[in-house]
């Protein structure tokens, strides 16, 4: 017997119709008839489906030898057919798309869009890209914005850009990453107005290497006030101990004399921040 004999006989037991198994495999039932035909083969996944459908083995199916229908091997591991299988599952995953009845000024209230080259948009919008409120993809726009690169108010990713970033690499407001970049930074490099890292760059710098233009404080420390541990460059206050992790002994009242004075209004609430986590009293 033919493979689609075999289609025709078993769909026929199952006392269903070529529309019915069409609607069930997601295929048209001009497949399902030029299968039974064999003008057409089915792919393996659908090949699998129909096993699944009709209580039957691969063998039986693809084998024109095997001319008895056998219940399918319940204990057997085939890899190549184990392979095809999930693949099927993760076809249907990745060309996945649930979008919500109930929609806010038009919008879907939730859409998940895992479909090659589209693009999820909602207020919860989940997807390979995605735009939202609240947004989870690899590439993600949103309010509220998870994913590879993430882009939004709140933005964390191995790519996090945001009023707050987060992330491998951080841009942001406020941000804290690996590399970090912002007006108030934390990170293992760090720049911003106010930086602090093992490598830190910016007005006010926190840090072992401490880079900054009014203050910096760290093991080593260059700034207009800079307060070290092993070294200190300042232009108009320098103080370091020479011993590692030691930064005893500096005039907190004169740093504090000197800062108030350089620092413009608008930047002594950084000052203070900086200061603060420098313990500087």
């Amino acid at each position: 017997m033919t493979l689609g004999e075999k289609l025709a006989r078993a769909r026929k037991e199952k006392n269903i119709t070529q529309e019915q198994l069409a609607d069930k495999l997601g295929v048209s039932r001009q497949s399902i008839s030029k299968w039974e035909s064999d003008i057409t083969y089915p792919e393996t996944d659908k090949l699998i489906r129909m096993s699944e459908l009709f209580d039957c083995s691969l063998d039986y199916l693809l084998k024109d030898s095997v001319t008895e229908k056998e219940n399918k091997p319940q204990a057997s591991y085939v890899p190549e057919v184990a392979i095809a299988h999930h693949g099927f599952y993760l076809s249907k995953i990745f060309n996945y798309e649930y979008k919500s009845k109930r929609t806010v000024r038009g919008i879907p209230l939730v859409h998940i869009n895992f479909v090659r080259g589209k693009t999820a948009k909602g207020i919860v919008a989940i997807g390979f890209k995605s735009i939202g409120v609240v947004s989870i993809g690899l590439l993600s726009l949103g309010l509220l914005s998870f994913g590879l690169l993430a882009l939004g108010f709140l933005g964390l990713g191995i790519l996090g850009i945001g009023f707050f970033g987060f992330g491998s690499f951080a841009l942001g407001f406020f941000s804290g990453g690996a590399i970090s970049i912002g007006i108030i930074s934390f990170g293992a490099i760090s720049i911003g107005v106010m930086s602090c890292g093992a490598i830190s760059i910016g007005q006010f710098a926190v840090g072992a290497l401490a880079k900054g233009h009014y203050f910096a404080f760290g093991d080593n420390a260059t700034a207009m006030v800079a307060i070290g541990a092993t070294k200190a460059d300042g232009t108009l206050y320098t103080h370091f101990t020479g011993i590692q992790n030691d930064f005893s002994g500096y005039d907190a009242s004169t740093v504090f004399a000197i800062l108030k004075e350089a620092v413009p209004s608008a930047l002594k609430w950084l000052m203070n921040m900086a200061l603060s986590i420098a313990g500087v009293k």
